[in-house]
């Protein structure tokens, strides 16, 4: 007599129960484990636990940053487009809710034990070598150099293969749908778009705070034969910088300083830009840098800060983006960061909101990054390279979806009278030597 015997369940399955008790519901994904067992709805995006490693992340790290860390170290992966996987994942949240069941003691006493027999329980595992490791006060200078080096050191090589040839590390302006504009267009419509906002003419004495690889200032200088003082606290990008403006010839216009933003000294610019430099000075700083603003810029100058936001109940920059791509992140409401300008005596003039232009700016740099994904492994190791997939496609989705935003405030320091000095509309803002110009 043949005797008949049921395989056992897999870990997917064990795992889907696992997770269904959690969720207070079916699995919004298919999962597939380590062992080739599948549990789940079909069609569904595919979530991959490469190994037990990728639950023990999770039990020692619930939440977004487990997830992430999970990814980043390869034991955890999404198969087929990331974009995709992550979309589904938020709706499914949303769908439920940001209040899950708590568990009842029983409950967490079965999880536990479909953990032991799934091998799960352990040590925790090492967090990956990419993760930020910052030491001292919040937001002093040493801590603030060293997450600024963080990011923006990582290697020059690696930013000029992501971004085009503008080199500019920040929202586009896609002013045309046509089909050959490219990213590197909708990059040099922004930088002219700010350069007439802030009114740059020949012999304009701009100020570019957090200048990066030098995008703006290069721009103006040679496009609008402006005076520029740039500054960023990044080592190489200040050397990247100083190389282009010897390359170009630029050494009677162009300054650049490598320091803190609190240590500029001297004042009296005719324009002020901060392009999504504001996000990293923090909370209880930025009082005083945008007083820092105000004194820096002219009676009658023009101050320009370009700067993401998110909303009321999440104003960091979430677990992920500051455990492993911008620590100390700070971005509050677009409101918060008006009042802030308006507190410190400018009058802001303008908000103008970019947040589906950076849903196509960070589309072009992962679809770069996804074409060159070899020669990236190659420069920074295939740890920093799924930190920046996981990075670039999430933060797409973030601004696609509204929980991130973007804007453009334009601000005027006004006279003792109250004089501003500006046109009364936009054409006039916006025009040049040879006339109006509107973007």
């Amino acid at each position: 007599m043949t005797t008949l015997r049921i395989a056992a369940p897999g870990a997917a399955h064990r795992v889907a129960g696992l997770a269904a008790d959690v969720l207070g519901g079916p699995l919004p994904f298919r999962l597939r484990c380590w062992d080739g067992s599948e549990a789940g709805p079909l069609g569904a995006p595919v979530v991959v636990l490469r190994s037990r490693r990728a639950l023990r992340r999770l039990l020692w790290e619930p939440g977004e940053l487990g997830l992430a860390q999970a990814y980043i170290a390869g034991d955890l992966d999404i198969d087929g487009d990331l974009a995709d996987g992550l979309r589904a994942l938020w709706a499914a949240a949303r769908e439920r809710g940001a209040h899950l069941p708590a568990p009842a003691l029983a409950d967490r006493a079965r999880a536990l034990a479909v953990a032991a027999r799934l091998g799960v329980l352990g040590p925790r595992p090492a967090a990956p070598a990419t993760r930020a490791r910052l030491r001292g006060g919040l937001h002093s200078r040493s801590r603030d150099r060293a997450a600024v080096s963080h990011h923006y050191d990582l290697s020059n090589d690696f930013y000029r293969l992501l971004l085009d040839d503008t080199m500019a590390y920040s929202c586009g302006y896609w002013a045309s749908d046509e089909p050959g504009f490219t990213a590197a267009d909708a990059q040099r419509a922004k930088l002219e778009l700010i350069c007439r906002k802030l009114a740059v003419v020949p012999g304009s004495r701009l100020l570019d705070i957090g200048c990066g690889w030098g995008s703006l200032t290069l721009y103006a200088a040679e496009q609008h034969k402006a005076q520029v003082t740039a500054v960023t606290l990044a080592r190489q990008q200040a050397a990247y910088v100083r190389e282009q403006v010897r390359a170009r010839g630029l050494e009677h216009r162009v300054d650049v300083r490598c320091l803190d933003h609190r240590d500029i000294g001297g004042g009296d610019y005719d324009a002020v830009a901060t392009v999504e430099m504001g996000e990293h000075v923090g909370d209880d700083e930025y009082p005083a840098f945008a007083a820092a603003l105000h004194r820096l810029v002219r009676p009658l100058g023009r101050v320009l800060v370009q700067q993401m936001s998110r909303g009321r109940t999440a104003p960091g920059g979430g677990a992920f983006i500051e455990t492993y791509i911008a620590p100390d992140m700070h971005m509050r409401p677009l409101g918060e960061t008006v009042g802030l300008l308006e507190e410190a005596g400018l009058e802001v003039r303008s908000v103008e909101s970019l947040r589906e232009h950076y849903v196509r700016t960070v589309g072009a740099w992962r679809r770069t990054l996804e074409e060159r994904w070899r020669d990236a492994v190659a420069l920074v190791g295939e740890e920093n390279a799924r930190v920046w997939r996981l990075y670039l496609t999430g933060g797409a989705l973030a601004f696609e979806e509204g929980r991130m935003g973007v804007d453009q405030i334009l601000s005027v320091r006004r006279t003792a009278t109250g004089a501003a000095g500006m046109p009364d509309t936009p054409a006039g803002w916006y025009a040049g030597p040879e006339g109006p110009w509107l973007p």
